[in-house]
């Protein structure tokens, strides 16, 4: 008897972001579909290979394989739907000085122009990849960083309260690969600030939220 698949693709109503067309988000969506399918698709592989609770020795260059693909595969899917749940048609530039997200910011940053200023550099780095903000749930101060191949880069333990998508894909449609800083900008024109606090007080030790 097959087993159900263990992830099932998200849907987001996005159509009508400022400066990301609808047909960006509709090959980026269906980029997405595929990564879901692929981590389905690797478990079920996967799960044969174990079949007996053991793996035979002489699989194992085959599962040492599979499992590696997984990393990336997951990974693939789960920045996307940080990606797409933190972008909303009409959404804000930036976000209330007085949420934990604009506290966090203070704190660490000093302002949102200095943080902003420095995600926004790490958005331009050289190659594909991520910029993500996350939050140390142990401190509450906010840092951002370059995420190559979905699964190399991320931090142990961080909680990422907002991914921008910087491979090309996300805006080649609208953008020349030059333009990618204008991406950007339309990236900050359509966040979902209030997805980003939600996100903020998930990741925080309980004696830090009110800090």
């Amino acid at each position: 008897m097959n087993k159900p698949d263990l992830y099932r693709v998200k849907s987001y109503d996005l159509f009508g972001l400022t400066g990301i067309s609808d047909d960006t988000l509709r090959m980026h969506v269906g980029l997405y579909e595929g990564y879901v399918n692929a981590a389905n698709a690797l478990h079920a592989q996967l799960e044969e290979f174990r079949r007996g609770g053991r793996v035979d020795q002489e699989a194992m260059p085959a599962y040492s394989e599979l499992t590696r693909r997984l990393g990336f595969e997951y990974n693939g899917m789960v920045l996307h739907e940080y990606y797409f749940g933190n972008l909303l048609p009409g959404g804000g530039a930036r976000p209330a000085e007085e949420s934990g997200f604009g506290r966090a910011v203070a704190r660490t940053f000093g302002d949102f122009e200095r943080w902003k200023a420095d995600f926004c550099s790490v958005g331009m780095l050289r190659g594909v990849g991520w910029a993500i903000c996350n939050v140390d749930p142990s401190s509450g101060l906010l840092s951002n960083h370059w995420v190559t191949l979905h699964e190399h880069g991320n931090v142990a333990g961080f909680q990422p309260v907002l991914v921008m998508d910087v491979w090309e894909h996300a805006y080649l449609l609208d953008y020349k690969p030059g333009e990618r800083m204008q991406y950007i900008d339309a990236f900050f024109e359509n966040v979902a600030w209030s997805a980003v606090e939600e996100r903020m007080q998930a990741g925080l030790s309980p004696v830090l939220v009110h800090r």
